[in-house]
């Protein structure tokens, strides 16, 4: 006679996962641990830890489980279309969460204020987004708005569309933002040249381009901070 798993003791084991969590919160658990509870949530009646264990197996790490597209979590054998989604939504509700604490900062002075504000927007993203922040004439915050998907010097991110968004809020000064998903925040010759072609656009409309930041992971390099872009020099451009 089969003995099989004791759906009791299963059971009681989730009971204590979930226990621990309630009363400690995630700081104690390893990764391990982390994906097990999540998974409890979309696979009823299996032993999580084991499917845990070949995520991190095939992934690397937590963070790369996080932030894998949904088609390369179900080639995992044992994912299905209820887990690959609950693990990619992870990702997007923190973007989320963290985008929405951001907006509540109306006014932003400096740059490292910029920054930060802009960061939360490419959290877990895998491709190069770019992000135009628009701003008043006293500094606050008028829309935050996806402006092309690429790098800032494909044909995917066009001048004239940052130009037009810039004037149909009425803004004085804008930040352009991009991301580099390879974890170097570094800024190509390419980036520097298209934020002077484009400071030089907004300028021609009385609107400034006040700083260019470009995102990686949770950090971020300004081109003025760095000395790459000076708008005051773009300005003086016939």
């Amino acid at each position: 006679m089969s003995r099989g798993v004791n759906m009791s003791d299963h059971s009681d084991h989730r009971q204590r996962v979930k226990a621990r969590f309630r009363k400690e919160g995630l700081d104690g658990f390893d990764e391990i641990h982390v994906l097990e509870l999540l998974l409890f949530y979309c696979i009823p009646r299996r032993d999580t830890n084991v499917l845990a264990h070949q995520l991190l197996e095939h992934f690397g790490s937590l963070t790369q489980v996080l932030e894998a597209p949904v088609e390369e979590l179900e080639k995992v054998p044992g994912v299905g279309e209820h887990a690959s989604t609950l693990i990619s939504l992870i990702t997007e509700i923190s973007r989320y969460y963290l985008v929405s604490k951001t907006t509540n900062m109306e006014i932003l002075h400096t740059t490292r204020e910029c920054g930060q504000y802009m960061v939360s927007r490419f959290m877990g993203r895998r491709d190069e987004m770019v992000f135009l922040l628009c701003l008043d004439a006293k500094c606050k915050v008028l829309c935050c708005k996806e402006v092309g998907r690429g790098s800032v010097n494909s044909a995917n991110v066009s001048i004239r569309r940052i130009v037009e968004m810039a004037l149909a809020v009425n803004a004085t000064t804008v930040v352009l933002a991009h991301n580099h998903p390879s974890g170097i925040a570094v800024p190509s010759n390419e980036d520097i040249l298209t934020t002077r072609k484009l400071a030089v656009a907004l300028d021609g409309v009385d609107i400034m381009l006040a700083d260019h930041i470009i995102v990686a992971d949770e950090d971020f390099v300004s081109l003025v901070e760095s000395n790459l872009y000076r708008p005051e020099e773009c300005r003086m451009i016939v």
